[in-house]
This record gives structure tokens, C-alpha cells and sequence, in this order.
């Protein structure tokens, strides 16, 4: 088959993945050609047989049972996945303590193991947004420019982003100078393993050939928006480069949505392929750092600009979960733990927090500095999120409250909040998990908290910990922070509130001081500048009358 108009028929439907029988091969007719530059790939080497591109062969639909209780037993019904409910065999079936029990349990049992096995995958798995999340602006959780994976690939708005994966693929496979049977293979082999990441509801209409061609073109695509992201030096195709060069930043921000992803996997089987000689230097590392200052508009100095000091032994399950791993860092080993313990031991700190939390609810900018906290940027000469917290010895009347500074974009707000929304499905309890599992969810509600109101967030401005002008305006940050109640209660949080409740009780006269100075400093500083006007002119008629 020729190249292009394999490659035309792997237009591959994409809009239409259905199972639909034996009817599924018609789906997959060979489609219009797609127009240049796939010309000029004639002599990529593909097996004759490789006529998976051009047709697909359809696949029996697997048959699921569902048990359904009823006031007089329980009814078996049998359903045909991806065609509709399909008549039961035999009628209703009662399932009585006779013949028929050890099936029953049987089948309780399959249904209990299943289900253990996608907990025990809970960190691996390609997550929906969870509940607590789902009132969030759609600019947060929909991809604008590309579908990558199930979840969003019927979205009618991202059908022109397929034709630009598909010519990403083919300069791929092109460039790596391996047969497509090889590197399609490759894909083929870990794809059924990459489905059950997904949940089932979203895959069920969606053949194994289809979603193994999935796979393979949107792992494609990834890598390559990658390479030409980390260098200027990676050169890949001028036609590719022009699809997708203008629409970086929307790519960007639809790559790192939580419902859109790919399991690492599958990309690092694609990547493997890519020689040498394509990339002098592992693109990856290169990509991570110059995200790794995505919170702030200025761009690291070219002497800054080097790889993060990567870790050979983390196993991501995807690209938004591994830009987390880099952008949240890990704690210090000399940095001081909380104070809440263990799972189901209260400390002592966590018996204070819970006795002032009655006496004291607000924090926000404005209350922190009556009570002599100042708010800064964090002083660690890293731009990590793991960096928070209160340093109560910072000066004699006053502590500092540091944090990593951000410019608030509707793309920085969505990073964060996809970040956080992997935290919250991966992590089953924060307080039994180290810091920076749950380190992007501190950092935001850390930053909800202070911003309580429009005067506040203009108080995070001033102090620097909100930077930039070209991002959300005061009443768009502050409905940004308030949109996110859902979070659960960081680590790092807690320990925050810990450390401010501390300080409270533990100098109390320093901070009625400090109140005292907050609300009379302009009245305090007025007379204190009348009395050394009145002083400066007692001295000089004193001067004037010795003179005399």
C-alpha cells in the first residue's frame, strides 16, 4: 500500500471510533489522501501486510454480565458492550442458595478482585476530575487545540488537530528510520495494558485496533511537540513545525490537562526509538527545565537555563505527573515536621491548632499583617513549591510568611489546578503521605486563604508573592481562589496554620504591638515627625538666643 494513502486512511476515523460489528470495517474505508507533504514519504518501509492502517478488521464485542438486585432475588442480565443490552439467555434468572450459588459467589468474588485491582492502580491510572472539582471553568479541564487519549478525542472543535497528529506520526517514523510494522508493534504490545489505565465507561465504544492507533499517533505527536519545545537545535519536519509551532502554548496547556493524558509507557516505548543522531542531547530533561519557572513571567537567564538534576528512578504515569514531581521538589531533610503526627495520633500541635482555630479563622493578608507577619517571596534560590512556610525568628517584632511568587495566567491557574487534581486522586490520605504528595494543593489553598477579599489580593501583589500584569486581574484571582474549596487539607497546610497558631499564643504582646502598629502607624508616624519638627525648631531658637 502506498505510504500516503495508508496514511490518508489513518486519518483513521479518529471522530468516529465506534464499535459498530462487523459493519466497523466500512468505518475504516480508505479516506481521502491527505494533501502535501506526505508525497515525499513514499520510501517509508511498511510491511505489506500492514494493511491495519488502511482497514480494520472488526473484533467481536466482548460480553459483560451485570448482576441487578431485586426484591425476590437477583437477575442476571447480559449485555453486549458497545451495542446495547442484548435479550438474556433463558429469561430472568433467580440465583437461589441451590445450584446456582457457587456461581453467585463466583461472580462476587471476580467483581471484588477487579475492583481491588483498579485501587491497587489508583496512581498509575489516566483519572477524570474528581467531584470536588467539577464546578471548575471549563478553561481549566478542556483542551482547546489537541486530543490526547479517549476522553476528549469526540470533542468537534479539536477534529483539525488529528490531521496535524497524524503528519507528526509519519515525520516520526520517517526520522527514527525504523519500519512502521516495528515501531507500530511496539505500541500494539503495551497498549492492551495501557487500556485498563482508562476508565471504562470512556473506552468501552472504542475497538482494540482503534485505541491501539490512539496510542501509537498521540504518543507520536507528544514527542514531538516535546523535542521542538526543548530546543532550538532539534530540527523536525517545516510543515509540522508550522502546524504546530504558532499553537505551542495551547498545546502546552492541553497536554497537562489531568483527563488528557498518556501513560508514560506508551511514550517512553515511542521515544525509544528516536536515535541519536535526531537528538544530540536527551530532549526531556531540557523540556522539564524550562518549564520548571512556568509560575513566573520572567525566564531564567541562559546560564540558568540547565537541566533539572534528573531522577533515572521516578516512574511518572504521565507528563502532567511528571512536571509535578520536578515543579514541587522534595522537602529538605533538615526541614521541621509537622506537628500533627501520625495517622490517628494527636499531637499536641494538632490539639493547639484545633483550640485556636475556634478563637482565630481568618488569615488573610490583611489580618497576617496585623498580626506582624510579613509576607515574602521565598528567599530558596529554587523556584520548587515545596518551599513554604513561617519563620517566627525572622526579626525581633515581626516573622515572615514565604512563599514561591506567581503571575496568575488562566494557563498558570490550570497547571496548578490539574496538578492538584492528580494529588487528590492519587493520594488516599495527605496526612499519612510525605509533603510533597500533596504539596500543589497546600500551595493553593495557602494562597486562598490570604486572599479573602480584592484589598487582599492587591496586599499579595505589593508583597511580590503575585507578579506580572498580564495576568487575571484582582477580581479574577480572587474568584479564582474561591473556586477552590474542594481541595482537601495539604500537609504543608496544616503545618502553616500550625505555625501561626504558635505564634500567636507564644507572643501574645508582640502581636497586640503589632495590631496596635498596623491600625495607628500613620498616626504614630505623624506625630512622631511633628515632634522632631517641634524639636528641630526648639533647637534652632535655642541656637538663635545663645547667639544673641
Amino acid at each position: 500500500m502506498d505510504p500516503a494513502e495508508a496514511w490518508g486512511a489513518c486519518e483513521f476515523q479518529l471522530s468516529n471510533w465506534t464499535a459498530e460489528g462487523p459493519a466497523a470495517a466500512q468505518v475504516w474505508a480508505p479516506a481521502a489522501v491527505l494533501p502535501h507533504p506526505l508525497d515525499q514519504y513514499a520510501s517509508i518501509d511498511i510491511d505489506a501486510d500492514m494493511d491495519m492502517f488502511g482497514a480494520c478488521w472488526s473484533l467481536e464485542a466482548p460480553v459483560a454480565a451485570s448482576m441487578v438486585v431485586g426484591g425476590h432475588g437477583q437477575q442476571l442480565v447480559v449485555r453486549e458492550v458497545g451495542t446495547g443490552v442484548r435479550e438474556p439467555t433463558g429469561g430472568n434468572t433467580n440465583i437461589s442458595n441451590g445450584s446456582h450459588a457457587s456461581g453467585s459467589s463466583e461472580m462476587l468474588e471476580q467483581k471484588l478482585s477487579e475492583f481491588k485491582a483498579e485501587i491497587n492502580l489508583m496512581k498509575e491510572k489516566m483519572h477524570r476530575y474528581p467531584a470536588s472539582l467539577q464546578g471548575l471553568s471549563e478553561s481549566y479541564t478542556v483542551p482547546r487545540f489537541v486530543a490526547i487519549g479517549p476522553y476528549h478525542h469526540d470533542k468537534p472543535h479539536l477534529k483539525q488537530a488529528e490531521k496535524v497528529k497524524a503528519m507528526a506520526a509519519i515525520c516520526y517514523v520517517k526520522e527514527c528510520g525504523y519500519r512502521l510494522h516495528d515501531m507500530y508493534s511496539a505500541v500494539v504490545s503495551v497498549a492492551d495494558d495501557a487500556r485498563r489505565l482508562y476508565d471504562e465507561d470512556a473506552i468501552q465504544g472504542i475497538t482494540s485496533v482503534d485505541f491501539q492507533c490512539m496510542m501509537f499517533i498521540d504518543a507520536c505527536f507528544l514527542v514531538q511537540y516535546m523535542r521542538m519545545q526543548s530546543s532550538t537545535h532539534v530540527v523536525i519536519d517545516p510543515s509540522l513545525h508550522a502546524s504546530m509551532r504558532p499553537n505551542r502554548s495551547d498545546i502546552l496547556h492541553d497536554v497537562l490537562l489531568l483527563e488528557n493524558q498518556l501513560p508514560w509507557k506508551v511514550v517512553q516505548t515511542v521515544k525509544a526509538f528516536l536515535p541519536a543522531r535526531a537528538t544530540p542531547t536527551s530532549f526531556l530533561p531540557v523540556f522539564i527545565s524550562s518549564l520548571r519557572t512556568f509560575l513566573r513571567d520572567q525566564k531564567p537567564a541562559a546560564k540558568d537555563n540547565v537541566p533539572v538534576d534528573w531522577a533515572e528512578g521516578y516512574n511518572p504515569p504521565h507528563l502532567l505527573g511528571l512536571l509535578r514531581y520536578y515543579i514541587v521538589g522534595r522537602k529538605p531533610s533538615w526541614a521541621p515536621q509537622p506537628e500533627d503526627g501520625n495517622a490517628g495520633h494527636r499531637t499536641e500541635g494538632s490539639r493547639r491548632l484545633k483550640a485556636t482555630s475556634k478563637r482565630s479563622v481568618s488569615h488573610s493578608a490583611i489580618e497576617l499583617a496585623k498580626l506582624g507577619i510579613r509576607l515574602i517571596p521565598t528567599k530558596e534560590k529554587t523556584t520548587e513549591l515545596i518551599h513554604m512556610g513561617l519563620n517566627m525568628e525572622a526579626g525581633l517584632l515581626h516573622a515572615e510568611f514565604s512563599l514561591q511568587p506567581l503571575s496568575l495566567n488562566r494557563d498558570r491557574a490550570s497547571y496548578l489546578v490539574n496538578m492538584a487534581a492528580f494529588e487528590l486522586c492519587t493520594v488516599q490520605s495527605f496526612g499519612a503521605a510525605p509533603d510533597e504528595d500533596s504539596a500543589v494543593c497546600s500551595y493553593l489553598l495557602l494562597l486562598a486563604m490570604l486572599a479573602y477579599r480584592e484589598e487582599d489580593v492587591h496586599e499579595l501583589r505589593v508583597r511580590g508573592l503575585l507578579q506580572g500584569g498580564g495576568g487575571l486581574t484582582n477580581e479574577d484571582a480572587l474568584r479564582f481562589f474561591t473556586s477552590l474549596q474542594g481541595l482537601r487539607l495539604g500537609k504543608r497546610y496544616l503545618h502553616v496554620m500550625q505555625q501561626i497558631a504558635r505564634y500567636q499564643e507564644n507572643r501574645p504582646k508582640r502581636t497586640k504591638w503589632n495590631e496596635f502598629w498596623y491600625h495607628n502607624k500613620k498616626i504614630v508616624t505623624t506625630v512622631f515627625a511633628c515632634l522632631v519638627s517641634l524639636a528641630g525648631i526648639t533647637g534652632t531658637l535655642v541656637s538663635i538666643k545663645n547667639a544673641l
